[in-house]
């Protein structure tokens, strides 16, 4: 399995979001917005998130229930992007057919088409957004012990290594000293 990175650059951020629209816009606002894993995504229905400011979900990969407020973002987004003609048990990211959710597989080709068309060199993939996340959030000052809970981790260790803090970061916090 090859390693994807967050998008540690802003500018890369509004660039992704430039070259996606629609649903797939939709579905980068949430993953860079939520934490969320891509199988925890594509399973949201219209009802979901249309008109809510919470939104709770049992976590498939961990059988957890995870409730967290959209933020702004989120919910700015699924105003003005989900169809409004769409019903509440309606996929969140229909697929062409519309009786299931895109794939995995689907989510990643959006995601690396946009990034290509953006010209944003980030090893990218579905938890890429999710890293973005996390990455963004501890820059901003958001505790390391809150954000493991935040991603379910168990270790600040692995967090860190999640959010992609390189050696180069470390060597900045030296180097930015000088007491």
């Amino acid at each position: 399995m090859n390693t994807v990175e967050p998008i540690r650059n802003k500018s890369d951020i509004e660039r992704m979001k430039k070259a996606l629209h629609g649903r797939n816009l939709l579905l980068f606002t949430i993953g860079i917005n939520s934490a969320l894993r891509i199988s925890d995504i594509l399973a949201l229905k219209v009802g979901d998130v249309r008109g809510k400011d919470t939104l709770m979900l049992k976590e498939q990969k961990t059988g957890k229930t995870k409730q967290f407020r959209l933020n702004k973002s989120i919910q700015k987004a699924v105003r003005e992007l989900v169809p409004a003609d769409a019903k509440d048990d309606d996929w969140l990211f229909p697929s062409r057919q519309g009786t299931k959710p895109i794939s995995r597989v689907q989510a990643w080709r959006i995601l690396n088409e946009a990034a290509e068309r953006a010209g944003v060199d980030v090893a990218i993939g579905t938890h890429t957004m999710r890293k973005t996340m996390a990455y963004h959030a501890y820059k901003s000052g958001t505790d390391i012990s809150l954000l493991m809970r935040v991603l379910n981790h168990s270790s600040q260790r692995e967090t860190l290594r999640y959010i992609g803090i390189t050696q180069e970061q470390v060597d900045d916090v030296f180097e930015s000293l000088d007491l």
